[in-house]
């Protein structure tokens, strides 16, 4: 994260409204992630091909063909997220930038065979479609699982423009495409989405190898078990599991949702509202990576400099304790900003829905999850002091509690009336986090202890 946190500490510095402004946009672009931005570049096609009189059933196929590739991608893909950017993270440090590029095309080399072999797994169930949806789902699967891999790069860009004009490149063509080919059908649609999305994935691509030169073309170091996490893998595959878990429950029972295209099911009830409420978390990610890298960062390196540096124990911990008053004040407008935007969702629930063509009988559930997403951003947030204290097994746990207790809470809620849909999710995340802030006080209570006395 060394050049989003460069970034915005320049933008930070011109201390000015615009300079906080383009620190917010930037942060908020980068955090929210592409799978964010996905969803509305998706909601954009949907709505204006439905617009543009395109068959519904088509839009539906096509739109939640690319919510279970979504789905799909990062969790068969993102497995080498984390990993890989620790590795690059480790290089770095090390001085040994020459080693990123090599590995990243070894990255996309094992993320695109992997991501092959998946689809050709799946591809007998979707026998009775056509072969070129079956081509077009598993190229789509590609390209997204190579996206997960890039945007890792892409933070370590120190050009904010070229990041903002990347993602702007491969969301608008995206929906100009879709919407040229939509007179194909789902095929047209779904063509329009691959094609948007491989013009991005080529875009990050250059502008990576030109940030980053290098003397070999491909490496594999970064499946070196002597310079790898594998922990890392381990919480990338059961934290997106966790995300996800919720809406398999709801689209493999009968009760709560119907055949789409293929095998592939859909919950008319379950899934508007939540993917809509996934919006609410742009401005909460971006206040937790602004407040991360331009204020936690700079805390956590004098802390460990300072171990390293071998200065007296009280002026480490007192470096310990503006660290912990850092990460206070970071989580208290983390969640003075998430709550506002609730609040004025909550509000106008009614005109959003509207606004998205969803159902106002759906205005309970929406409510219930914007509460749940904006505590999944604090949850994100104790993940990240977590990873820069190196407390790997901590957030493996709290992870797998996660995924754990959102299919079971999700799973219980099914033998409720339907006004009790999404208090699984929501319950999941609330007690994670409660567990996550009791372990997180623990690590920062012993955090002395354990750099000084559990070393090898």
């Amino acid at each position: 994260m060394a050049g989003i946190g460069f970034e915005l500490r320049k933008l930070l510095r011109k201390d000015s409204f615009f300079g906080m402004l383009q620190a917010y946009g930037y942060a908020g672009i980068i955090s929210s992630g592409p799978w964010i931005l996905s969803i509305l570049g998706v909601m954009a096609v949907g709505l204006l091909s439905l617009s543009l009189k395109t068959q519904a059933v088509d839009v539906i196929s096509f739109l939640v063909s690319i919510t279970y590739l979504t789905a799909f991608s990062l969790i068969s893909g993102g497995w080498l997220q984390l990993m890989l950017t620790r590795f690059i993270a480790d290089r770095l440090f090390a001085e040994e930038a020459d080693q990123i590029l090599p590995n990243l095309i070894g990255a996309l080399l094992v993320t695109t065979a992997g991501s092959f072999l998946i689809g050709m797994l799946f591809w007998p169930l979707f026998e009775g479609t056509s072969l070129t949806y079956r081509y077009l789902m598993v190229s789509t699967l590609i390209v997204l699982s190579d996206i997960w891999v890039l945007v890792i790069m892409m933070s370590g860009l120190r050009s904010y423009h070229k990041v903002l004009y990347a993602f702007a490149l491969g969301y608008g063509s995206t929906i100009i495409l879709s919407l040229i080919l939509r007179h194909l059908g789902t095929e047209g649609l779904l063509a329009g989405f691959l094609f948007g999305q491989s013009i991005m994935m080529f875009w990050m691509l250059g502008l990576i190898v030109h940030e980053f030169p290098a003397t070999t073309l491909c490496s594999f170091s970064f499946l070196d078990k002597n310079k790898v996490f594998y922990s890392l893998t381990a919480i990338s595959v059961t934290y997106n599991l966790g995300v996800w878990a919720d809406k398999f429950v709801f689209w493999f029972n009968p009760i709560t949702s119907v055949t789409v295209i293929g095998p592939l099911r859909s919950s008319l009830i379950y899934d508007p509202p939540i993917f809509l409420a996934y919006l609410s978390i742009i401005p909460g990610m971006a206040v937790f990576l602004l407040r991360m890298e331009a204020d936690f960062v700079d805390k956590c390196e004098a802390f460990y400099s300072a171990i390293r540096e071998g200065k007296t124990l009280s002026s480490i911990r007192n470096l310990k304790y503006e660290m912990i008053e850092t990460i206070r004040s970071s989580f208290f407008e983390i969640f003075k900003i998430q709550s506002i935007t609730i609040i004025i969702l909550l509000v106008s629930a009614h005109d959003v829905l509207q606004l998205f063509n969803i159902s106002t009988n759906f205005q309970m559930l929406f409510s219930v999850d914007l509460v749940a997403v904006g505590i999944q951003v604090v949850l994100l947030s104790i993940f990240n002091v977590l990873f820069y204290l190196d407390k790997r097994l901590t957030v493996l746990f709290l992870a797998l509690m996660f995924a754990v207790t959102n299919f079971l809470f999700t799973w219980l809620s099914l033998f409720f009336e339907p006004e009790f849909y999404g208090f699984g999710f929501a319950s999941a995340i609330f007690v994670t986090v409660i567990v996550g802030f009791v372990l997180l006080n623990k690590v920062l209570a012993q955090l002395e202890y354990e750099t000084f006395m559990l070393q090898k």
